[in-house]
């Protein structure tokens, strides 16, 4: 069988909508490289995030124990670069590119970790991007693509030793239905139309599949056909995508739940390990049914540009700061978030500046994302291979740590940090600026004070030991990637609750119930002019104070922060996740000897909810 064409471009279309301070030490960065030199700078706000690993159902199996590293093919055959697709959009899926790229990975990489070939979109598609399916309305092998099938392929892989992958879209793919008369494998009295909903109703990101009636037994039957026959082929791996909630769709209709949990009773029956991955930008809303049935979900719109290179940095690279946090809580042995592929490695085809391509690797690292690339593994650069193969990053997403939260408000410069089971802890400076700047990680933001041994991890060096905080001079888009090992004493601090009788509420500002905040309570409600006013904060002496906040807040969202009398400065703090999750960041603000006040200042905007505040005895 044979069907109309179908659209597999997804996700970041072209068109679519997208989404300073002191120290002892200023790391002077040149072409991706850092040199220690002796400099002052002004202080930036930073923080401290407390982090808890969330355990999915094949955390004890193996399966997904750590996040999966490899390679995709959807980057280069989805490109315009040239020479990429000679024969047409998505042509550069085929056998002879898929072995070549295996070998390579094989050859350059496989030592490192990186051990997945993943075949996407377009396998049973032919170059009119027309799909192919057997008599029994299962997706089949192009045979111009995969001469030799999809067998042949997954054996030639695991004869480099490594994991082969595949991909499908969720549903019943309308070429598949054949006017629903069309049999489904080893379950004798069903066919297509018994499987989908008498108004075939369309479901996945491109309405390009019927949606599945799971209320009939025979839906299962299909979904077990289709894992026995990756099984047979000998897959290990599978990307379903197009999955909703999310996707950019919702309702009923593109609610795909129990698909997911029909594909993971499916794989078990096949008794074949096949990793579950879903895509894309799935519904953080459904992060426990995500959790509960597959080893991975996209967390973002695709990462590629669709245009003359791999990726672009404003297309949706740098989107992946914005939206990572809210994911940080759901990860864990047995399911990751996916922030999509690493296309590091190959200079001019991906579309990146050197700092630009340390930067993507840096936040896939600290978050634990998966790594595969999709770059040409045939034509990697020196510097693209050196940020592939650097075995202290590699090592920073493969640890048991929890996965790394902003320590400091959101904007042009940020801190990053988890702390690790070894009691150091994992630090990132990034400046997402279009022109240089300082940043600085203080060691308050991460509860010590003090001496601290610094390791750079991409330049393999020990720095030595720094007193409260270092910095970086960053190029735009830079970055750098430090373990941190405290020397020092635990930061004391005195706490002050938000819902203190001794603090002033205005405006629509109220106190609620909050079971995960320190004493149960928050106060919320800070919306079009209302305030938080913490009265009576005592310090010993004048200074400029690192103030941890504990604060709730479901989506990314600004409060006006200030001390005292002083001018107020408008930050926006990551999502926590959920209205249930606290988190921290840390602010910098100026007190004085005696009493002082610090306030929480809507404006017109709505801001998080505030659960306390911790502020250190000591400037």
């Amino acid at each position: 069988m044979r069907s109309s064409p179908y659209r597999a471009r997804r996700g970041a279309l072209p068109g679519f909508p997208r989404r300073t301070v002191r120290a002892t030490l200023v790391l002077a960065v040149t072409a991706g490289l850092a040199t220690a030199v002796p400099a002052t700078a002004a202080q930036a706000a930073t923080s401290s995030s407390t982090s808890t690993t969330a355990t999915s159902a094949d955390a004890t199996s193996g399966l997904a124990a750590k996040p999966y590293m490899g390679w995709s093919s959807w980057s280069m055959q989805s490109s315009q670069y040239p020479g990429l697709n000679p024969d047409g959009n998505y042509s550069y899926l085929t056998e002879a590119n898929i072995l070549k790229q295996t070998d390579a990975l094989a050859s350059k990489l496989k030592k490192y970790g990186y051990d997945h070939v993943n075949i996407d979109a377009g396998w049973w598609m032919d170059r009119n991007w027309t799909s192919e399916f057997d008599q029994y309305g299962r997706q089949t092998p192009d045979p111009v693509r995969f001469p030799h099938g999809m067998k042949s392929v997954a054996d030639h892989i695991h004869s480099k030793g490594l994991k082969a992958g595949i991909y499908l879209p969720v549903g019943l793919e309308k070429g598949a239905y054949g006017g629903g008369k069309v049999s489904i494998w080893n379950a004798p009295g069903c066919t297509t139309a018994d499987i989908v909903y008498p108004d075939l109703r369309t479901t996945n990101g491109w309405d390009s599949a019927y949606k599945l009636n799971f209320d009939n037994p025979c839906a299962q039957k299909y979904i077990d056909s289709q894992a026995q026959t990756f099984a047979d082929w000998g897959y290990d791996f599978l990307k379903l995508d197009g999955v909703g909630p999310g996707s950019f769709k919702s309702g009923d209709n593109y609610n795909n739940v129990a698909d997911v949990a029909a594909w993971q009773k499916a794989i078990a029956a096949t008794g074949r390990p096949i990793h579950l991955e879903l895509s894309w930008s799935l519904d953080i809303g459904h992060a426990a049914d995500w959790k509960k049935y597959s080893n991975g979900w996209r967390i973002e719109t695709d990462v590629e540009c669709y245009c003359d290179t791999l990726v672009t940095w404003e297309n949706s690279v740098n989107d992946r700061w914005n939206d990572a946090p809210a994911w940080s809580h759901k990860a864990g042995p047995g399911g990751w978030n996916d922030l999509d592929s690493l296309d590091v490695g190959n200079g001019a085809m991906d579309g990146l500046t050197k700092a630009e391509r340390q930067s993507y690797m840096t936040l896939w690292a600290i978050n634990k994302s998966p790594l595969y690339t999709g770059d040409d593994l045939t034509q990697l650069d020196s510097y693209g291979l050196s940020l592939l193969t650097n075995e202290e990053v590699i090592a920073v997403d493969q640890n048991t740590s929890p996965v790394a939260r902003p320590v400091t408000p959101m904007g042009d410069e940020q801190v990053w940090g988890t702390k690790n089971s070894d009691g150091s802890y994992t630090v990132a400076l990034f400046n997402l600026g279009d022109s240089p700047a300082s940043v600085t990680a203080d060691w308050a933001s991460f509860g010590f004070t003090g001496a601290a041994a610094v390791r750079d991890l991409w330049n393999h060096r020990n720095l030595g030991t720094y007193k409260n905080e270092i910095t970086a001079a960053l190029p735009a888009h830079g970055s750098r990637l430090f373990t941190v090992k405290p020397d020092g004493a635990p930061l004391a601090t005195t706490g002050y609750e938000a819902e203190s009788a001794n603090n002033t509420l205005t405006g629509n500002a109220s106190v609620a119930t909050c079971d995960a905040c320190s004493g149960g309570k928050k106060a919320g409600n800070l919306y079009l002019d209302s305030k938080l006013q913490f009265n009576d904060v005592k310090v010993k002496k004048d200074g400029i104070y690192t103030v941890k906040v504990a604060y709730v807040s479901g989506d990314p969202r600004s409060v006006t922060v200030y001390s005292n009398d002083g001018n107020g400065t408008t930050l926006k703090f990551p999502s926590t996740g959920d209205w249930s999750t606290v988190d921290t960041v840390s602010v910098q603000l100026a007190l004085k000897a005696g009493s002082n006040t610090i306030t929480f200042d809507s404006g017109w905007d709505y801001s998080p909810d505030i659960d306390r505040i911790d502020v250190p005895k000591s400037a």
